[in-house]
């Protein structure tokens, strides 16, 4: 039986191996720290591989840098030994529930979702410290020795302070910023479906340089938008020379060819009443086919001028002329000028059921059926215009629901839940996966849940805050919140409770998920059995009873199972009992587990007739050394497909 590795996937070794299959030439081999083979990239190999000319030294290029670039880099690609610990007084719903809230330091919640939730987000929302000067920022920059390095994947300080201000007098103001950022995007973009977006809020201090950012990370080629959101009508009195009233929500996509990364947002109020027509498919609207920009024209686009037919009668349109379809008519202006119709050929002739004519004074004009409802019977969208003006969306909104569920202006600028519900409603499906891993005030999981409220969603929202301590002089300190993270969750509650009252008579609305799963980073289950010469003393081994820490309980253990195999964190868990002892069976029989000691054959077999796809047990769990041997013999007769692993 093989051990589950309990530690986060080593992103170097990745790496290597993608490389290896491009460019298996540059693939070499090296000895590590310990002395052992390890492959590792040849990069003048490499280099010269993307070149049709000899690379001698380096060469110049258009990037974006900063001191502290590859220190970031390297925080991304680090392993961490960490765990999820579940948390089931904190959480609402745990066993029932698919929303997920993750309290400790984003950049190990991500690497720890990494295996999980590979290529498995559909959209992802965050709000990061905007780098005002007042605002504090994740410190990544690490002063530990090897030792602790290796112990805390790198994140601490010797105090094990998590933050720092970064006020525009340090040197290394926008680089400290970057520093930050770099590792968390890039490990988010694994998680990224193909057809995935990503919305950041920023505001002017980092915009130029957030953008370059994502333009490495995500491809330049992959940029949507920038949507200018109005948050402060007013303007901000403090600001010089011109009061900013705007901040960015910057777009960007996995795949900027996948058709089904964005949507538009369903047709309403006035774009509804120029809907005025009617015919036997529906109600629709005319819009002209003639393209009435004059630089599309016979010279720009020559494939789109070329003559229609119509019949006099009833205005059908054709692209032959014949006895019935006699009146010739060109994507011209009323005088003269030549411009072009906004379909090709292929197109008029595949959807001629859509075009119509109608005669005007000077002639002929033809027409699109533009309808308002689309083949499922859904209203139609509009494309998403990149200026939000709309109140509702605006930081006196996102104060005043706050004050509401919570008492008290507890956060100083939460987001509206108007604003990310319409960042969700073009970004992810009615079941589709949403993730925060800058959540602040909960907004996005509030509004998650609002929209399923209202269209009857099944959307899935992963929350990850970190635990940052609130001022003792703020109201949220005085409201009894110590943390970021308390009023996050309180939020939550309280929204979902809010959002199933206001909607007590909707049809199926108990069945509406307000819940979420509360887990916290924290060191691994695992004993750390790497021990410095200074640190072994005579007695270490008697001392030693198990590999597992005691403070550590079955659930605690079955999560961090859940994280190395990659398995969903919100699937469901039934506990049973078997001969006494206790077994957890994670989506039906995908996975059992038990961590009870004293296993024996008899258990054993019994288990095994139950066909899990997948079994974990202690290491040390079993009576003798001869039943543990005996194991993998009983599966592969009576459960031959079951993987088995031990802790």
């Amino acid at each position: 039986m093989d051990k589950l590795k309990m530690q986060s996937k080593n992103f170097v070794v990745q790496n290597i191996a993608r490389l290896a299959e491009l460019f298996p030439s540059c693939v070499t081999e090296k000895k590590n720290d310990k002395g052992d083979l390890e492959y590792a990239i040849d990069f003048d190999t490499l280099r010269q591989e993307f070149s049709d000319t000899i690379v001698e030294g380096q060469q110049e290029r258009y990037s974006l840098n900063w001191p502290g670039k590859r220190e970031a880099l390297v925080t991304a690609n680090t392993p961490i030994s960490k765990t999820l610990r579940p948390c089931r007084d904190e959480s609402v719903d745990f066993d029932t529930t698919k929303n997920i809230f993750i309290e400790g330091d984003n950049l190990d919640a991500l690497k720890l979702l990494q295996e999980t939730y590979l290529d498995k987000i559909k959209m992802i929302y965050i709000d990061p410290p905007y780098n005002t000067g007042n605002d504090f920022i994740y410190n990544d920059n690490f002063t530990v020795d090897k030792g602790e390095y290796d112990e805390a994947s790198g994140q601490r300080d010797e105090e094990g302070g998590r933050l720092v201000a970064n006020p525009d007098s340090n040197g290394r103001y926008h680089s400290d910023w970057l520093s930050m950022v770099y590792p968390r995007l890039k490990l988010a973009r694994n998680l990224l479906r193909d057809d995935g977006v990503i919305f950041i809020s920023i505001d002017d201090n980092e915009q130029s340089n957030l953008k370059k950012l994502c333009d490495e990370i995500f491809g330049e080629a992959n940029f949507v938008a920038q949507i200018s959101v109005q948050l402060n009508p007013r303007g901000r009195n403090l600001d010089k020379f011109i009061a900013k009233t705007h901040e960015t929500v910057l777009v960007f996509v996995k795949d900027y060819m996948n058709e089904d990364s964005i949507f538009g947002m369903q047709k309403e109020g006035r774009m509804v009443k120029e809907y005025n027509k009617t015919d036997d498919i529906g109600q629709h609207r005319l819009t002209g086919l003639r393209n009435r920009n004059q630089a599309f024209n016979p010279k720009t686009r020559p494939k789109l001028y070329y003559p229609l037919y119509i019949e006099q009668l009833t205005g059908h349109v054709s692209l032959e002329e014949s006895d019935i379809f006699v009146d010739e008519i060109w994507p011209d202006t009323p005088d003269g000028v030549k411009t072009c119709w906004t379909w090709g050929k292929e197109k008029v002739v595949k959807e001629n059921h859509l075009l119509i004519a109608e005669k005007t004074g000077d002639g002929w004009r033809v027409y699109r059926k533009d309808y308002l409802l689309d083949e499922d019977g859904k209203t139609a969208t509009t494309l998403v215009k990149s200026l939000w003006l709309d109140k509702k969306i605006n930081n006196d909104y996102g104060r005043k629901i706050i004050k509401e569920l919570l008492g008290s202006a507890v956060m100083s600028f939460p987001k509206s839940v108007d604003l990310i519900k319409k960042l969700i409603q073009i970004g992810a499906r009615e079941e589709d996966l949403v993730l925060d891993f800058f959540t602040g005030s909960g907004t996005t999981s509030h509004a998650t849940m609002q929209l399923n409220a209202e269209d009857g969603g099944s959307r899935k929202c992963i929350s990850v805050q970190l635990p940052e301590e609130t001022d003792e002089t703020s109201e949220a300190f005085n409201a009894g919140y110590k943390n970021i993270a308390e009023i996050s969750k309180e939020r939550i509650r309280r929204a979902g409770k809010k959002i199933k009252e206001d909607n007590i008579d909707k049809e199926g609305i108990e069945n509406l998920d307000t819940g979420f799963r509360v887990f916290k980073i924290d060191s691994s289950n695992m004993v750390d059995v790497t021990l410095s010469p200074d640190e072994a003393h005579p007695d270490m081994f008697e001392e030693q009873v198990g590999n597992i820490k005691t403070d550590r309980s079955s659930e605690d253990l079955l999560f961090q199972i859940l994280l190395d195999w990659g398995v969903d964190l919100s699937m469901p868990i039934n506990r049973e009992e078997i001969d006494g002892k206790e077994v957890f069976f994670v989506d039906g029989n995908a996975l059992a587990a038990c961590f009870d000691k004293d296993i024996n054959e008899d258990f054993v077999k019994k288990l095994a007739e139950k066909q899990p796809l997948r079994v974990v047990f202690r290491d040390d769990g079993f009576t003798s050394d001869a039943v543990k041997i005996n194991v993998e013999q009983i599966f592969k007769l009576k459960s031959p497909a079951t993987d088995i692993k031990v802790i």
